[in-house]
């Protein structure tokens, strides 16, 4: 299992954005464009994979920037992206979200939106990511991180049917199956998606890995590599967050003393 969570994420990149339309869609992608707006200036996504938020925040006139290490992912967006205007393209580049190829201070907002630094799996990959998005921030910088609500405790279960629907000219079937490794702090999803179109039949096979820390403890962590919280959130409407928010959101504030 790779330390920087990107197994899986090639496999997945085919149905990424035909899952993600059954489950949270662009229901955060508004929230993103006003905290983009509100801050006008140079952003950063974290892990942008198929450009689902990267492509439309562009096109809203954002100067931003995508970062993922999946090429597959990529891929789709680089495609995406060239159906934009010239003026409106993002910046799309392939690397380390724990290693960032930026110069200091080059960003005033890095966004790590729906679930991005729970992809990363130890605690040494966690505060290299929050060290380098400090290092990339301008002073006063702002970052936004949102996380899937308490992967931790998601029940286990086997071979469920999740979703099924017309998919590239045919059907796709998610049968998944959930399990922890309590040991890591891990919850793994493995995904089977069986594609049919006419009398052919195809099987995906992949696994993803998440890393799920307690509120209390990501703050901590967050405030560590030299971060003021702002806010933590429970909607993206900002309702006040509580343990059992169906939404994480925090924003941070990069500490100007630690220039």
């Amino acid at each position: 299992m790779r330390e920087d969570g990107s197994a899986g994420w090639d496999e997945y990149a085919p149905f990424y954005d035909w899952e993600n339309a059954r489950t949270l869609g662009r229901r955060d992608l508004a929230f993103w464009r006003t905290l983009a707006r509100r801050e006008n200036t140079r952003v950063l996504e974290l892990g942008c994979g198929t450009g689902r938020l990267l492509i439309p925040l562009a096109k809203a006139g954002v100067d931003i920037t995508g970062i993922d290490l999946s090429d597959a992912m990529m891929a789709r967006a680089i495609a995406r992206a060239r159906r934009l205007a010239p003026s409106k393209r993002p910046t799309i580049v392939r690397g380390d979200i724990r290693d960032l190829p930026f110069d200091d201070e080059s960003f005033g907002l890095v966004m790590a939106p729906y679930g991005m630094l729970q992809s990363v799996l130890s605690d040494r990959g966690l505060a290299a990511v929050l060290r380098e998005s400090a290092r990339v921030l301008s002073p006063g910088g702002r970052l936004g991180i949102d996380l899937v609500p308490d992967l931790a405790n998601w029940p286990v279960y086997r071979s469920e049917v999740k979703h099924r629907g017309r998919h590239r000219g045919g059907t796709v079937t998610l049968v998944e199956s959930v399990r922890h490794d309590r040991r890591r702090g891990l919850t793994i999803f493995d995904e089977r998606f069986v594609e049919r179109t006419g009398t052919r039949r195809r099987e995906h096979r992949f696994s993803l890995s998440f890393r799920t820390l307690p509120m209390r403890r990501m703050l901590t962590r967050i405030e560590r590599a030299g971060f003021r919280i702002d806010a933590v959130l429970g909607d993206y409407r900002g309702r006040d967050w509580d343990e059992r928010a169906d939404v994480w959101l925090i924003l941070a504030t990069k500490n100007v003393a630690n220039v």
